[in-house]
């Protein structure tokens, strides 16, 4: 049977893997597979319905060109449908038939999805609150869908103690799913003509694209792919960001924070579970985090839907990071930096009207 965490609840890692050249890429395969050979699983029969090959697109943001590489399209409208499809495919071929999954939105709606789609059964816990354009995405996929009161860390700890009775599929503690979210780099490193960007910017909750980029891009490092790892910067919001307040304040351990409610909802986790390991990858990679309001939030959402991007407030974190970043001179205009929006807009219609002003 696979295990979900290691002795005494510590999330486990995988061993470092060696990384894959351009000539072992799949060409014929138009999803992240094809990047399988840098699996540590051989899959025969992936679930997969064309993830990955998401598209790069330059835009102007705060006087300096960014490459913006839009994750929500994907079957599920986020990038969670990256690690969905590994961490499904690897954990239906070792035999397993049913899983549960904790989730604010995004995470459960691709693990419903891609459950679905592999003939496994699915049941997502969600906090209580959990937008339902998510919910209902998860329902129509057949998964059996609890909302549970209080707070994300209440639905983390319910699904804790379900776990002795259905296998526990989470994206936070599984590492499988991080193979799947290490896909990132490697898309990026193709898409950039087989080099890696100076800058790498992601909306940050949990880290699994943190910890992700830092795998993918590590492997590429170590198979002679690249020269350097690309800086990896973290967006979070100051109401719920302890891994960028960690950081900011040169601190390991969680910060003494009071956590207040933020329209960033993706990224809204009080104790993320690899805490830790997001931020010696901040660090050793050179890069950083930023804290931001809401009003800034609100602002890069808009701004891009007005450049014809419409993503989630949670995704748009990572614009507003460019401008700060931008702003203190950690990063400069010639660098090439790629933000990462992580969710459709479709996903926060309900929140999008209310900074718009407008009734739904």
């Amino acid at each position: 049977m696979p295990r979900w965490c290691g002795d005494g609840h510590a999330p486990l890692l995988l061993t470092p893997l060696p990384g894959i050249t351009r000539d072992q890429i799949d060409r014929s395969t138009r999803s992240l597979w094809r990047y399988r050979a840098s699996f540590p699983v051989q899959v025969a029969d992936p679930i997969t319905m064309g993830e990955g090959c998401t598209p790069l697109v330059a835009r102007r943001i705060a006087g300096a060109e960014a490459l913006i590489k839009c994750e929500w399209f994907m079957p599920t409208g986020s990038f969670k449908d990256r690690g969905a499809s590994v961490m499904l495919s690897i954990l239906r071929q070792q035999g397993i038939t049913e899983v549960l999954e904790d989730s604010s939105g995004n995470g459960g709606a691709a693990v419903s999805c891609y459950a679905a789609a592999g003939g496994m059964r699915a049941t997502i816990m969600a906090p209580s609150s959990t937008s339902p354009a998510k919910t209902v995405q998860m329902r129509a996929h057949g998964a059996a869908v609890e909302l549970i009161p209080g707070s994300r860390q209440a639905t983390s700890d319910a699904a804790v103690a379900r776990s002795a009775e259905v296998f526990y599929a989470s994206h936070n503690w599984q590492p499988f799913f991080l193979q799947g979210t290490k896909t990132l780099a490697y898309e990026l490193w193709e898409d950039l003509g087989f080099r890696a960007p100076d800058n790498v910017i992601v909306p940050c909750g949990a880290g699994s694209n943190v910890l992700g980029c830092e795998i993918g891009f590590a492997e590429l490092l170590r198979a002679g792919e690249i020269d350097a790892m690309p800086r990896i910067f973290a967006a979070q919001p100051a109401n719920c960001g302890p891994i960028a307040a960690a950081f900011l304040e040169g601190i390991d351990t969680m910060p003494d924070r009071p956590v207040l409610p933020t329209m960033a909802e993706g990224t809204a986790i009080a104790q993320p579970l690899r805490l830790r390991e997001c931020l010696g990858v901040l660090r050793e990679t050179g890069g950083g985090a930023v804290l931001l309001s809401e009003a800034e939030i609100a602002a890069a959402t808009l701004e891009l839907a007005g450049m014809g991007i419409y993503a989630e407030p949670t995704s748009c974190q990572a614009a507003a990071a460019f401008a700060r970043l931008l702003e203190s001179g950690a990063i400069t205009p010639e660098q090439t930096t790629v933000i990462v929006l992580t969710g459709s807009g479709l996903k926060s219609t309900p929140r999008i009207a209310e900074l718009l002003g407008v009734a739904l």
